[in-house]
């Protein structure tokens, strides 16, 4: 099972780090602000070499329960999410708190699975986060539990780690835990099991492998966190599964150093999203571009631009997939629109400075960004 790999972490210049709710909360006794100061040292770190870093964390229902003083998380939903109310508010006191301290921001963004599965809120989370990133904020994302409820039964922020890393199209997932890593069986019952330094993400033993439920905090147990790196993988990100408790975790991880469990994606970032792009997702119109846009998108891997637009066919919602054609009908490309198709037949060869006198506003300069789009062979 074992493959030959550097450290993913190296190379990788967007990174999900996930952090779970027993490391948070120092196994549920309260937010572990120690820990929260490392982790915000270490990703300063980590963006001082250039990288990009959204943070997933867990705690808020575990930290909620100690503050209302709850010795046991409860079973039902509607006091689940009034300790996750309660919690959040800590949560985000304490992250901001640390990362302030080495000169940085942060934003909390609160998201449900239903947020990443409908095509415009994808489109704005994706949007969102891509912006903070630019604007060197560090994301701070938790599931939205004062409103879901399956998630909170039965979801964690594995999944929806490996969902961000996914929306962004990170390089690696980086999964902190209290384990230090995936084993052949589970340690703590079997002396004998190995751990598994590498592997492929997504291969069927792993999930044969992976046993229940690890911690009594959080939900999560090893199996989610294999499915989540499967989950990464469709996007080409690789994962990596180590101790949160582990020195300089993160910085070694980045210096190249192999700790825990290194699970290589099958295919490649670009590779992923093309094949999302090209053959999973329904096209449901066109645009037609002038020979400028044409060359634009062909030769310098440019945005479409709404003023490279001459024509619109087809009626679509934004976040669809429109393909784009040159004027003699060949498809160029195709990807994920901004706007609907009676907004786009409004601004069409329309200069990106007046948009908003157009519409009324203008929610992004590009009808289809580049990062949304690929080239078609």
């Amino acid at each position: 099972m074992g493959i030959s790999m550097h450290s993913v972490i190296h190379s990788a210049s967007r990174i999900v780090v996930k952090v779970g709710s027993s490391l948070v909360t120092n196994d549920g006794k309260g937010l572990d602000l120690a820990a929260l100061g490392r982790w915000a040292e270490e990703i300063a770190e980590l963006k001082r070499r250039g990288k990009q870093v959204v943070l997933v964390s867990s705690g808020a229902i575990a930290e909620g329960c100690q503050r209302l003083g709850w010795a046991t998380r409860p079973k039902s939903v509607d006091q689940l999410q009034a300790a996750a109310a309660v919690g959040q508010m800590g949560l985000c006191q304490a992250y901001e708190s640390a990362f302030r301290a080495f000169g940085l921001g942060t934003a909390q963004i609160l998201l449900t699975h239903e947020d990443l599965a409908d095509r415009t809120r994808y489109l704005n989370a994706r949007s969102t986060l891509t912006t903070l990133l630019n604007l060197n904020v560090v994301p701070i994302i938790n599931e939205n539990d004062t409103v879901v409820t399956d998630e909170i039964r039965l979801g964690d922020n594995d999944t929806l780690g490996a969902l961000v890393t996914n929306l962004i199209e990170a390089d690696a997932l980086v999964i902190l835990t209290d384990q230090i890593g995936l084993f052949t069986a589970d340690p703590r019952k079997q002396p004998d099991a190995r751990l598994v330094e590498d592997a492929t993400a997504g291969d069927a033993e792993l999930e044969e492998m992976a046993g229940g439920a690890g911690s009594k905090v959080g939900t999560g147990g090893m199996l989610t966190k294999i499915l989540a790196a499967k989950r990464a993988a469709h996007s080409g990100a690789h994962t990596v599964i180590a101790c949160g408790r582990e020195a300089h975790v993160l910085s070694r991880l980045a210096n190249g150093e192999r700790i825990g469990t290194q699970l290589q994606a099958h295919t490649s970032r670009l590779a992923a999203r093309k094949q999302w792009l090209a053959d999973h997702l329904k096209v449901v119109g066109q645009v037609v571009v002038d020979d400028g846009a044409a060359r634009a998108i062909t030769e310098r891997g440019t945005s479409l631009l709404p003023i490279g637009v001459i024509g619109v066919e087809g009626e679509f919602l934004r976040g669809e997939v429109v393909a784009c054609v040159d004027r003699n009908g060949r498809e160029l490309a195709r990807g994920l629109t901004n706007y609907s198709s009676d907004e786009a037949r409004q601004i069409t060869q329309v200069a990106t400075r007046d948009i908003e006198s157009v519409l009324g506003y203008m929610g992004e300069p590009e009808l289809i960004h580049r990062d949304n789009m690929v080239l078609l062979d």
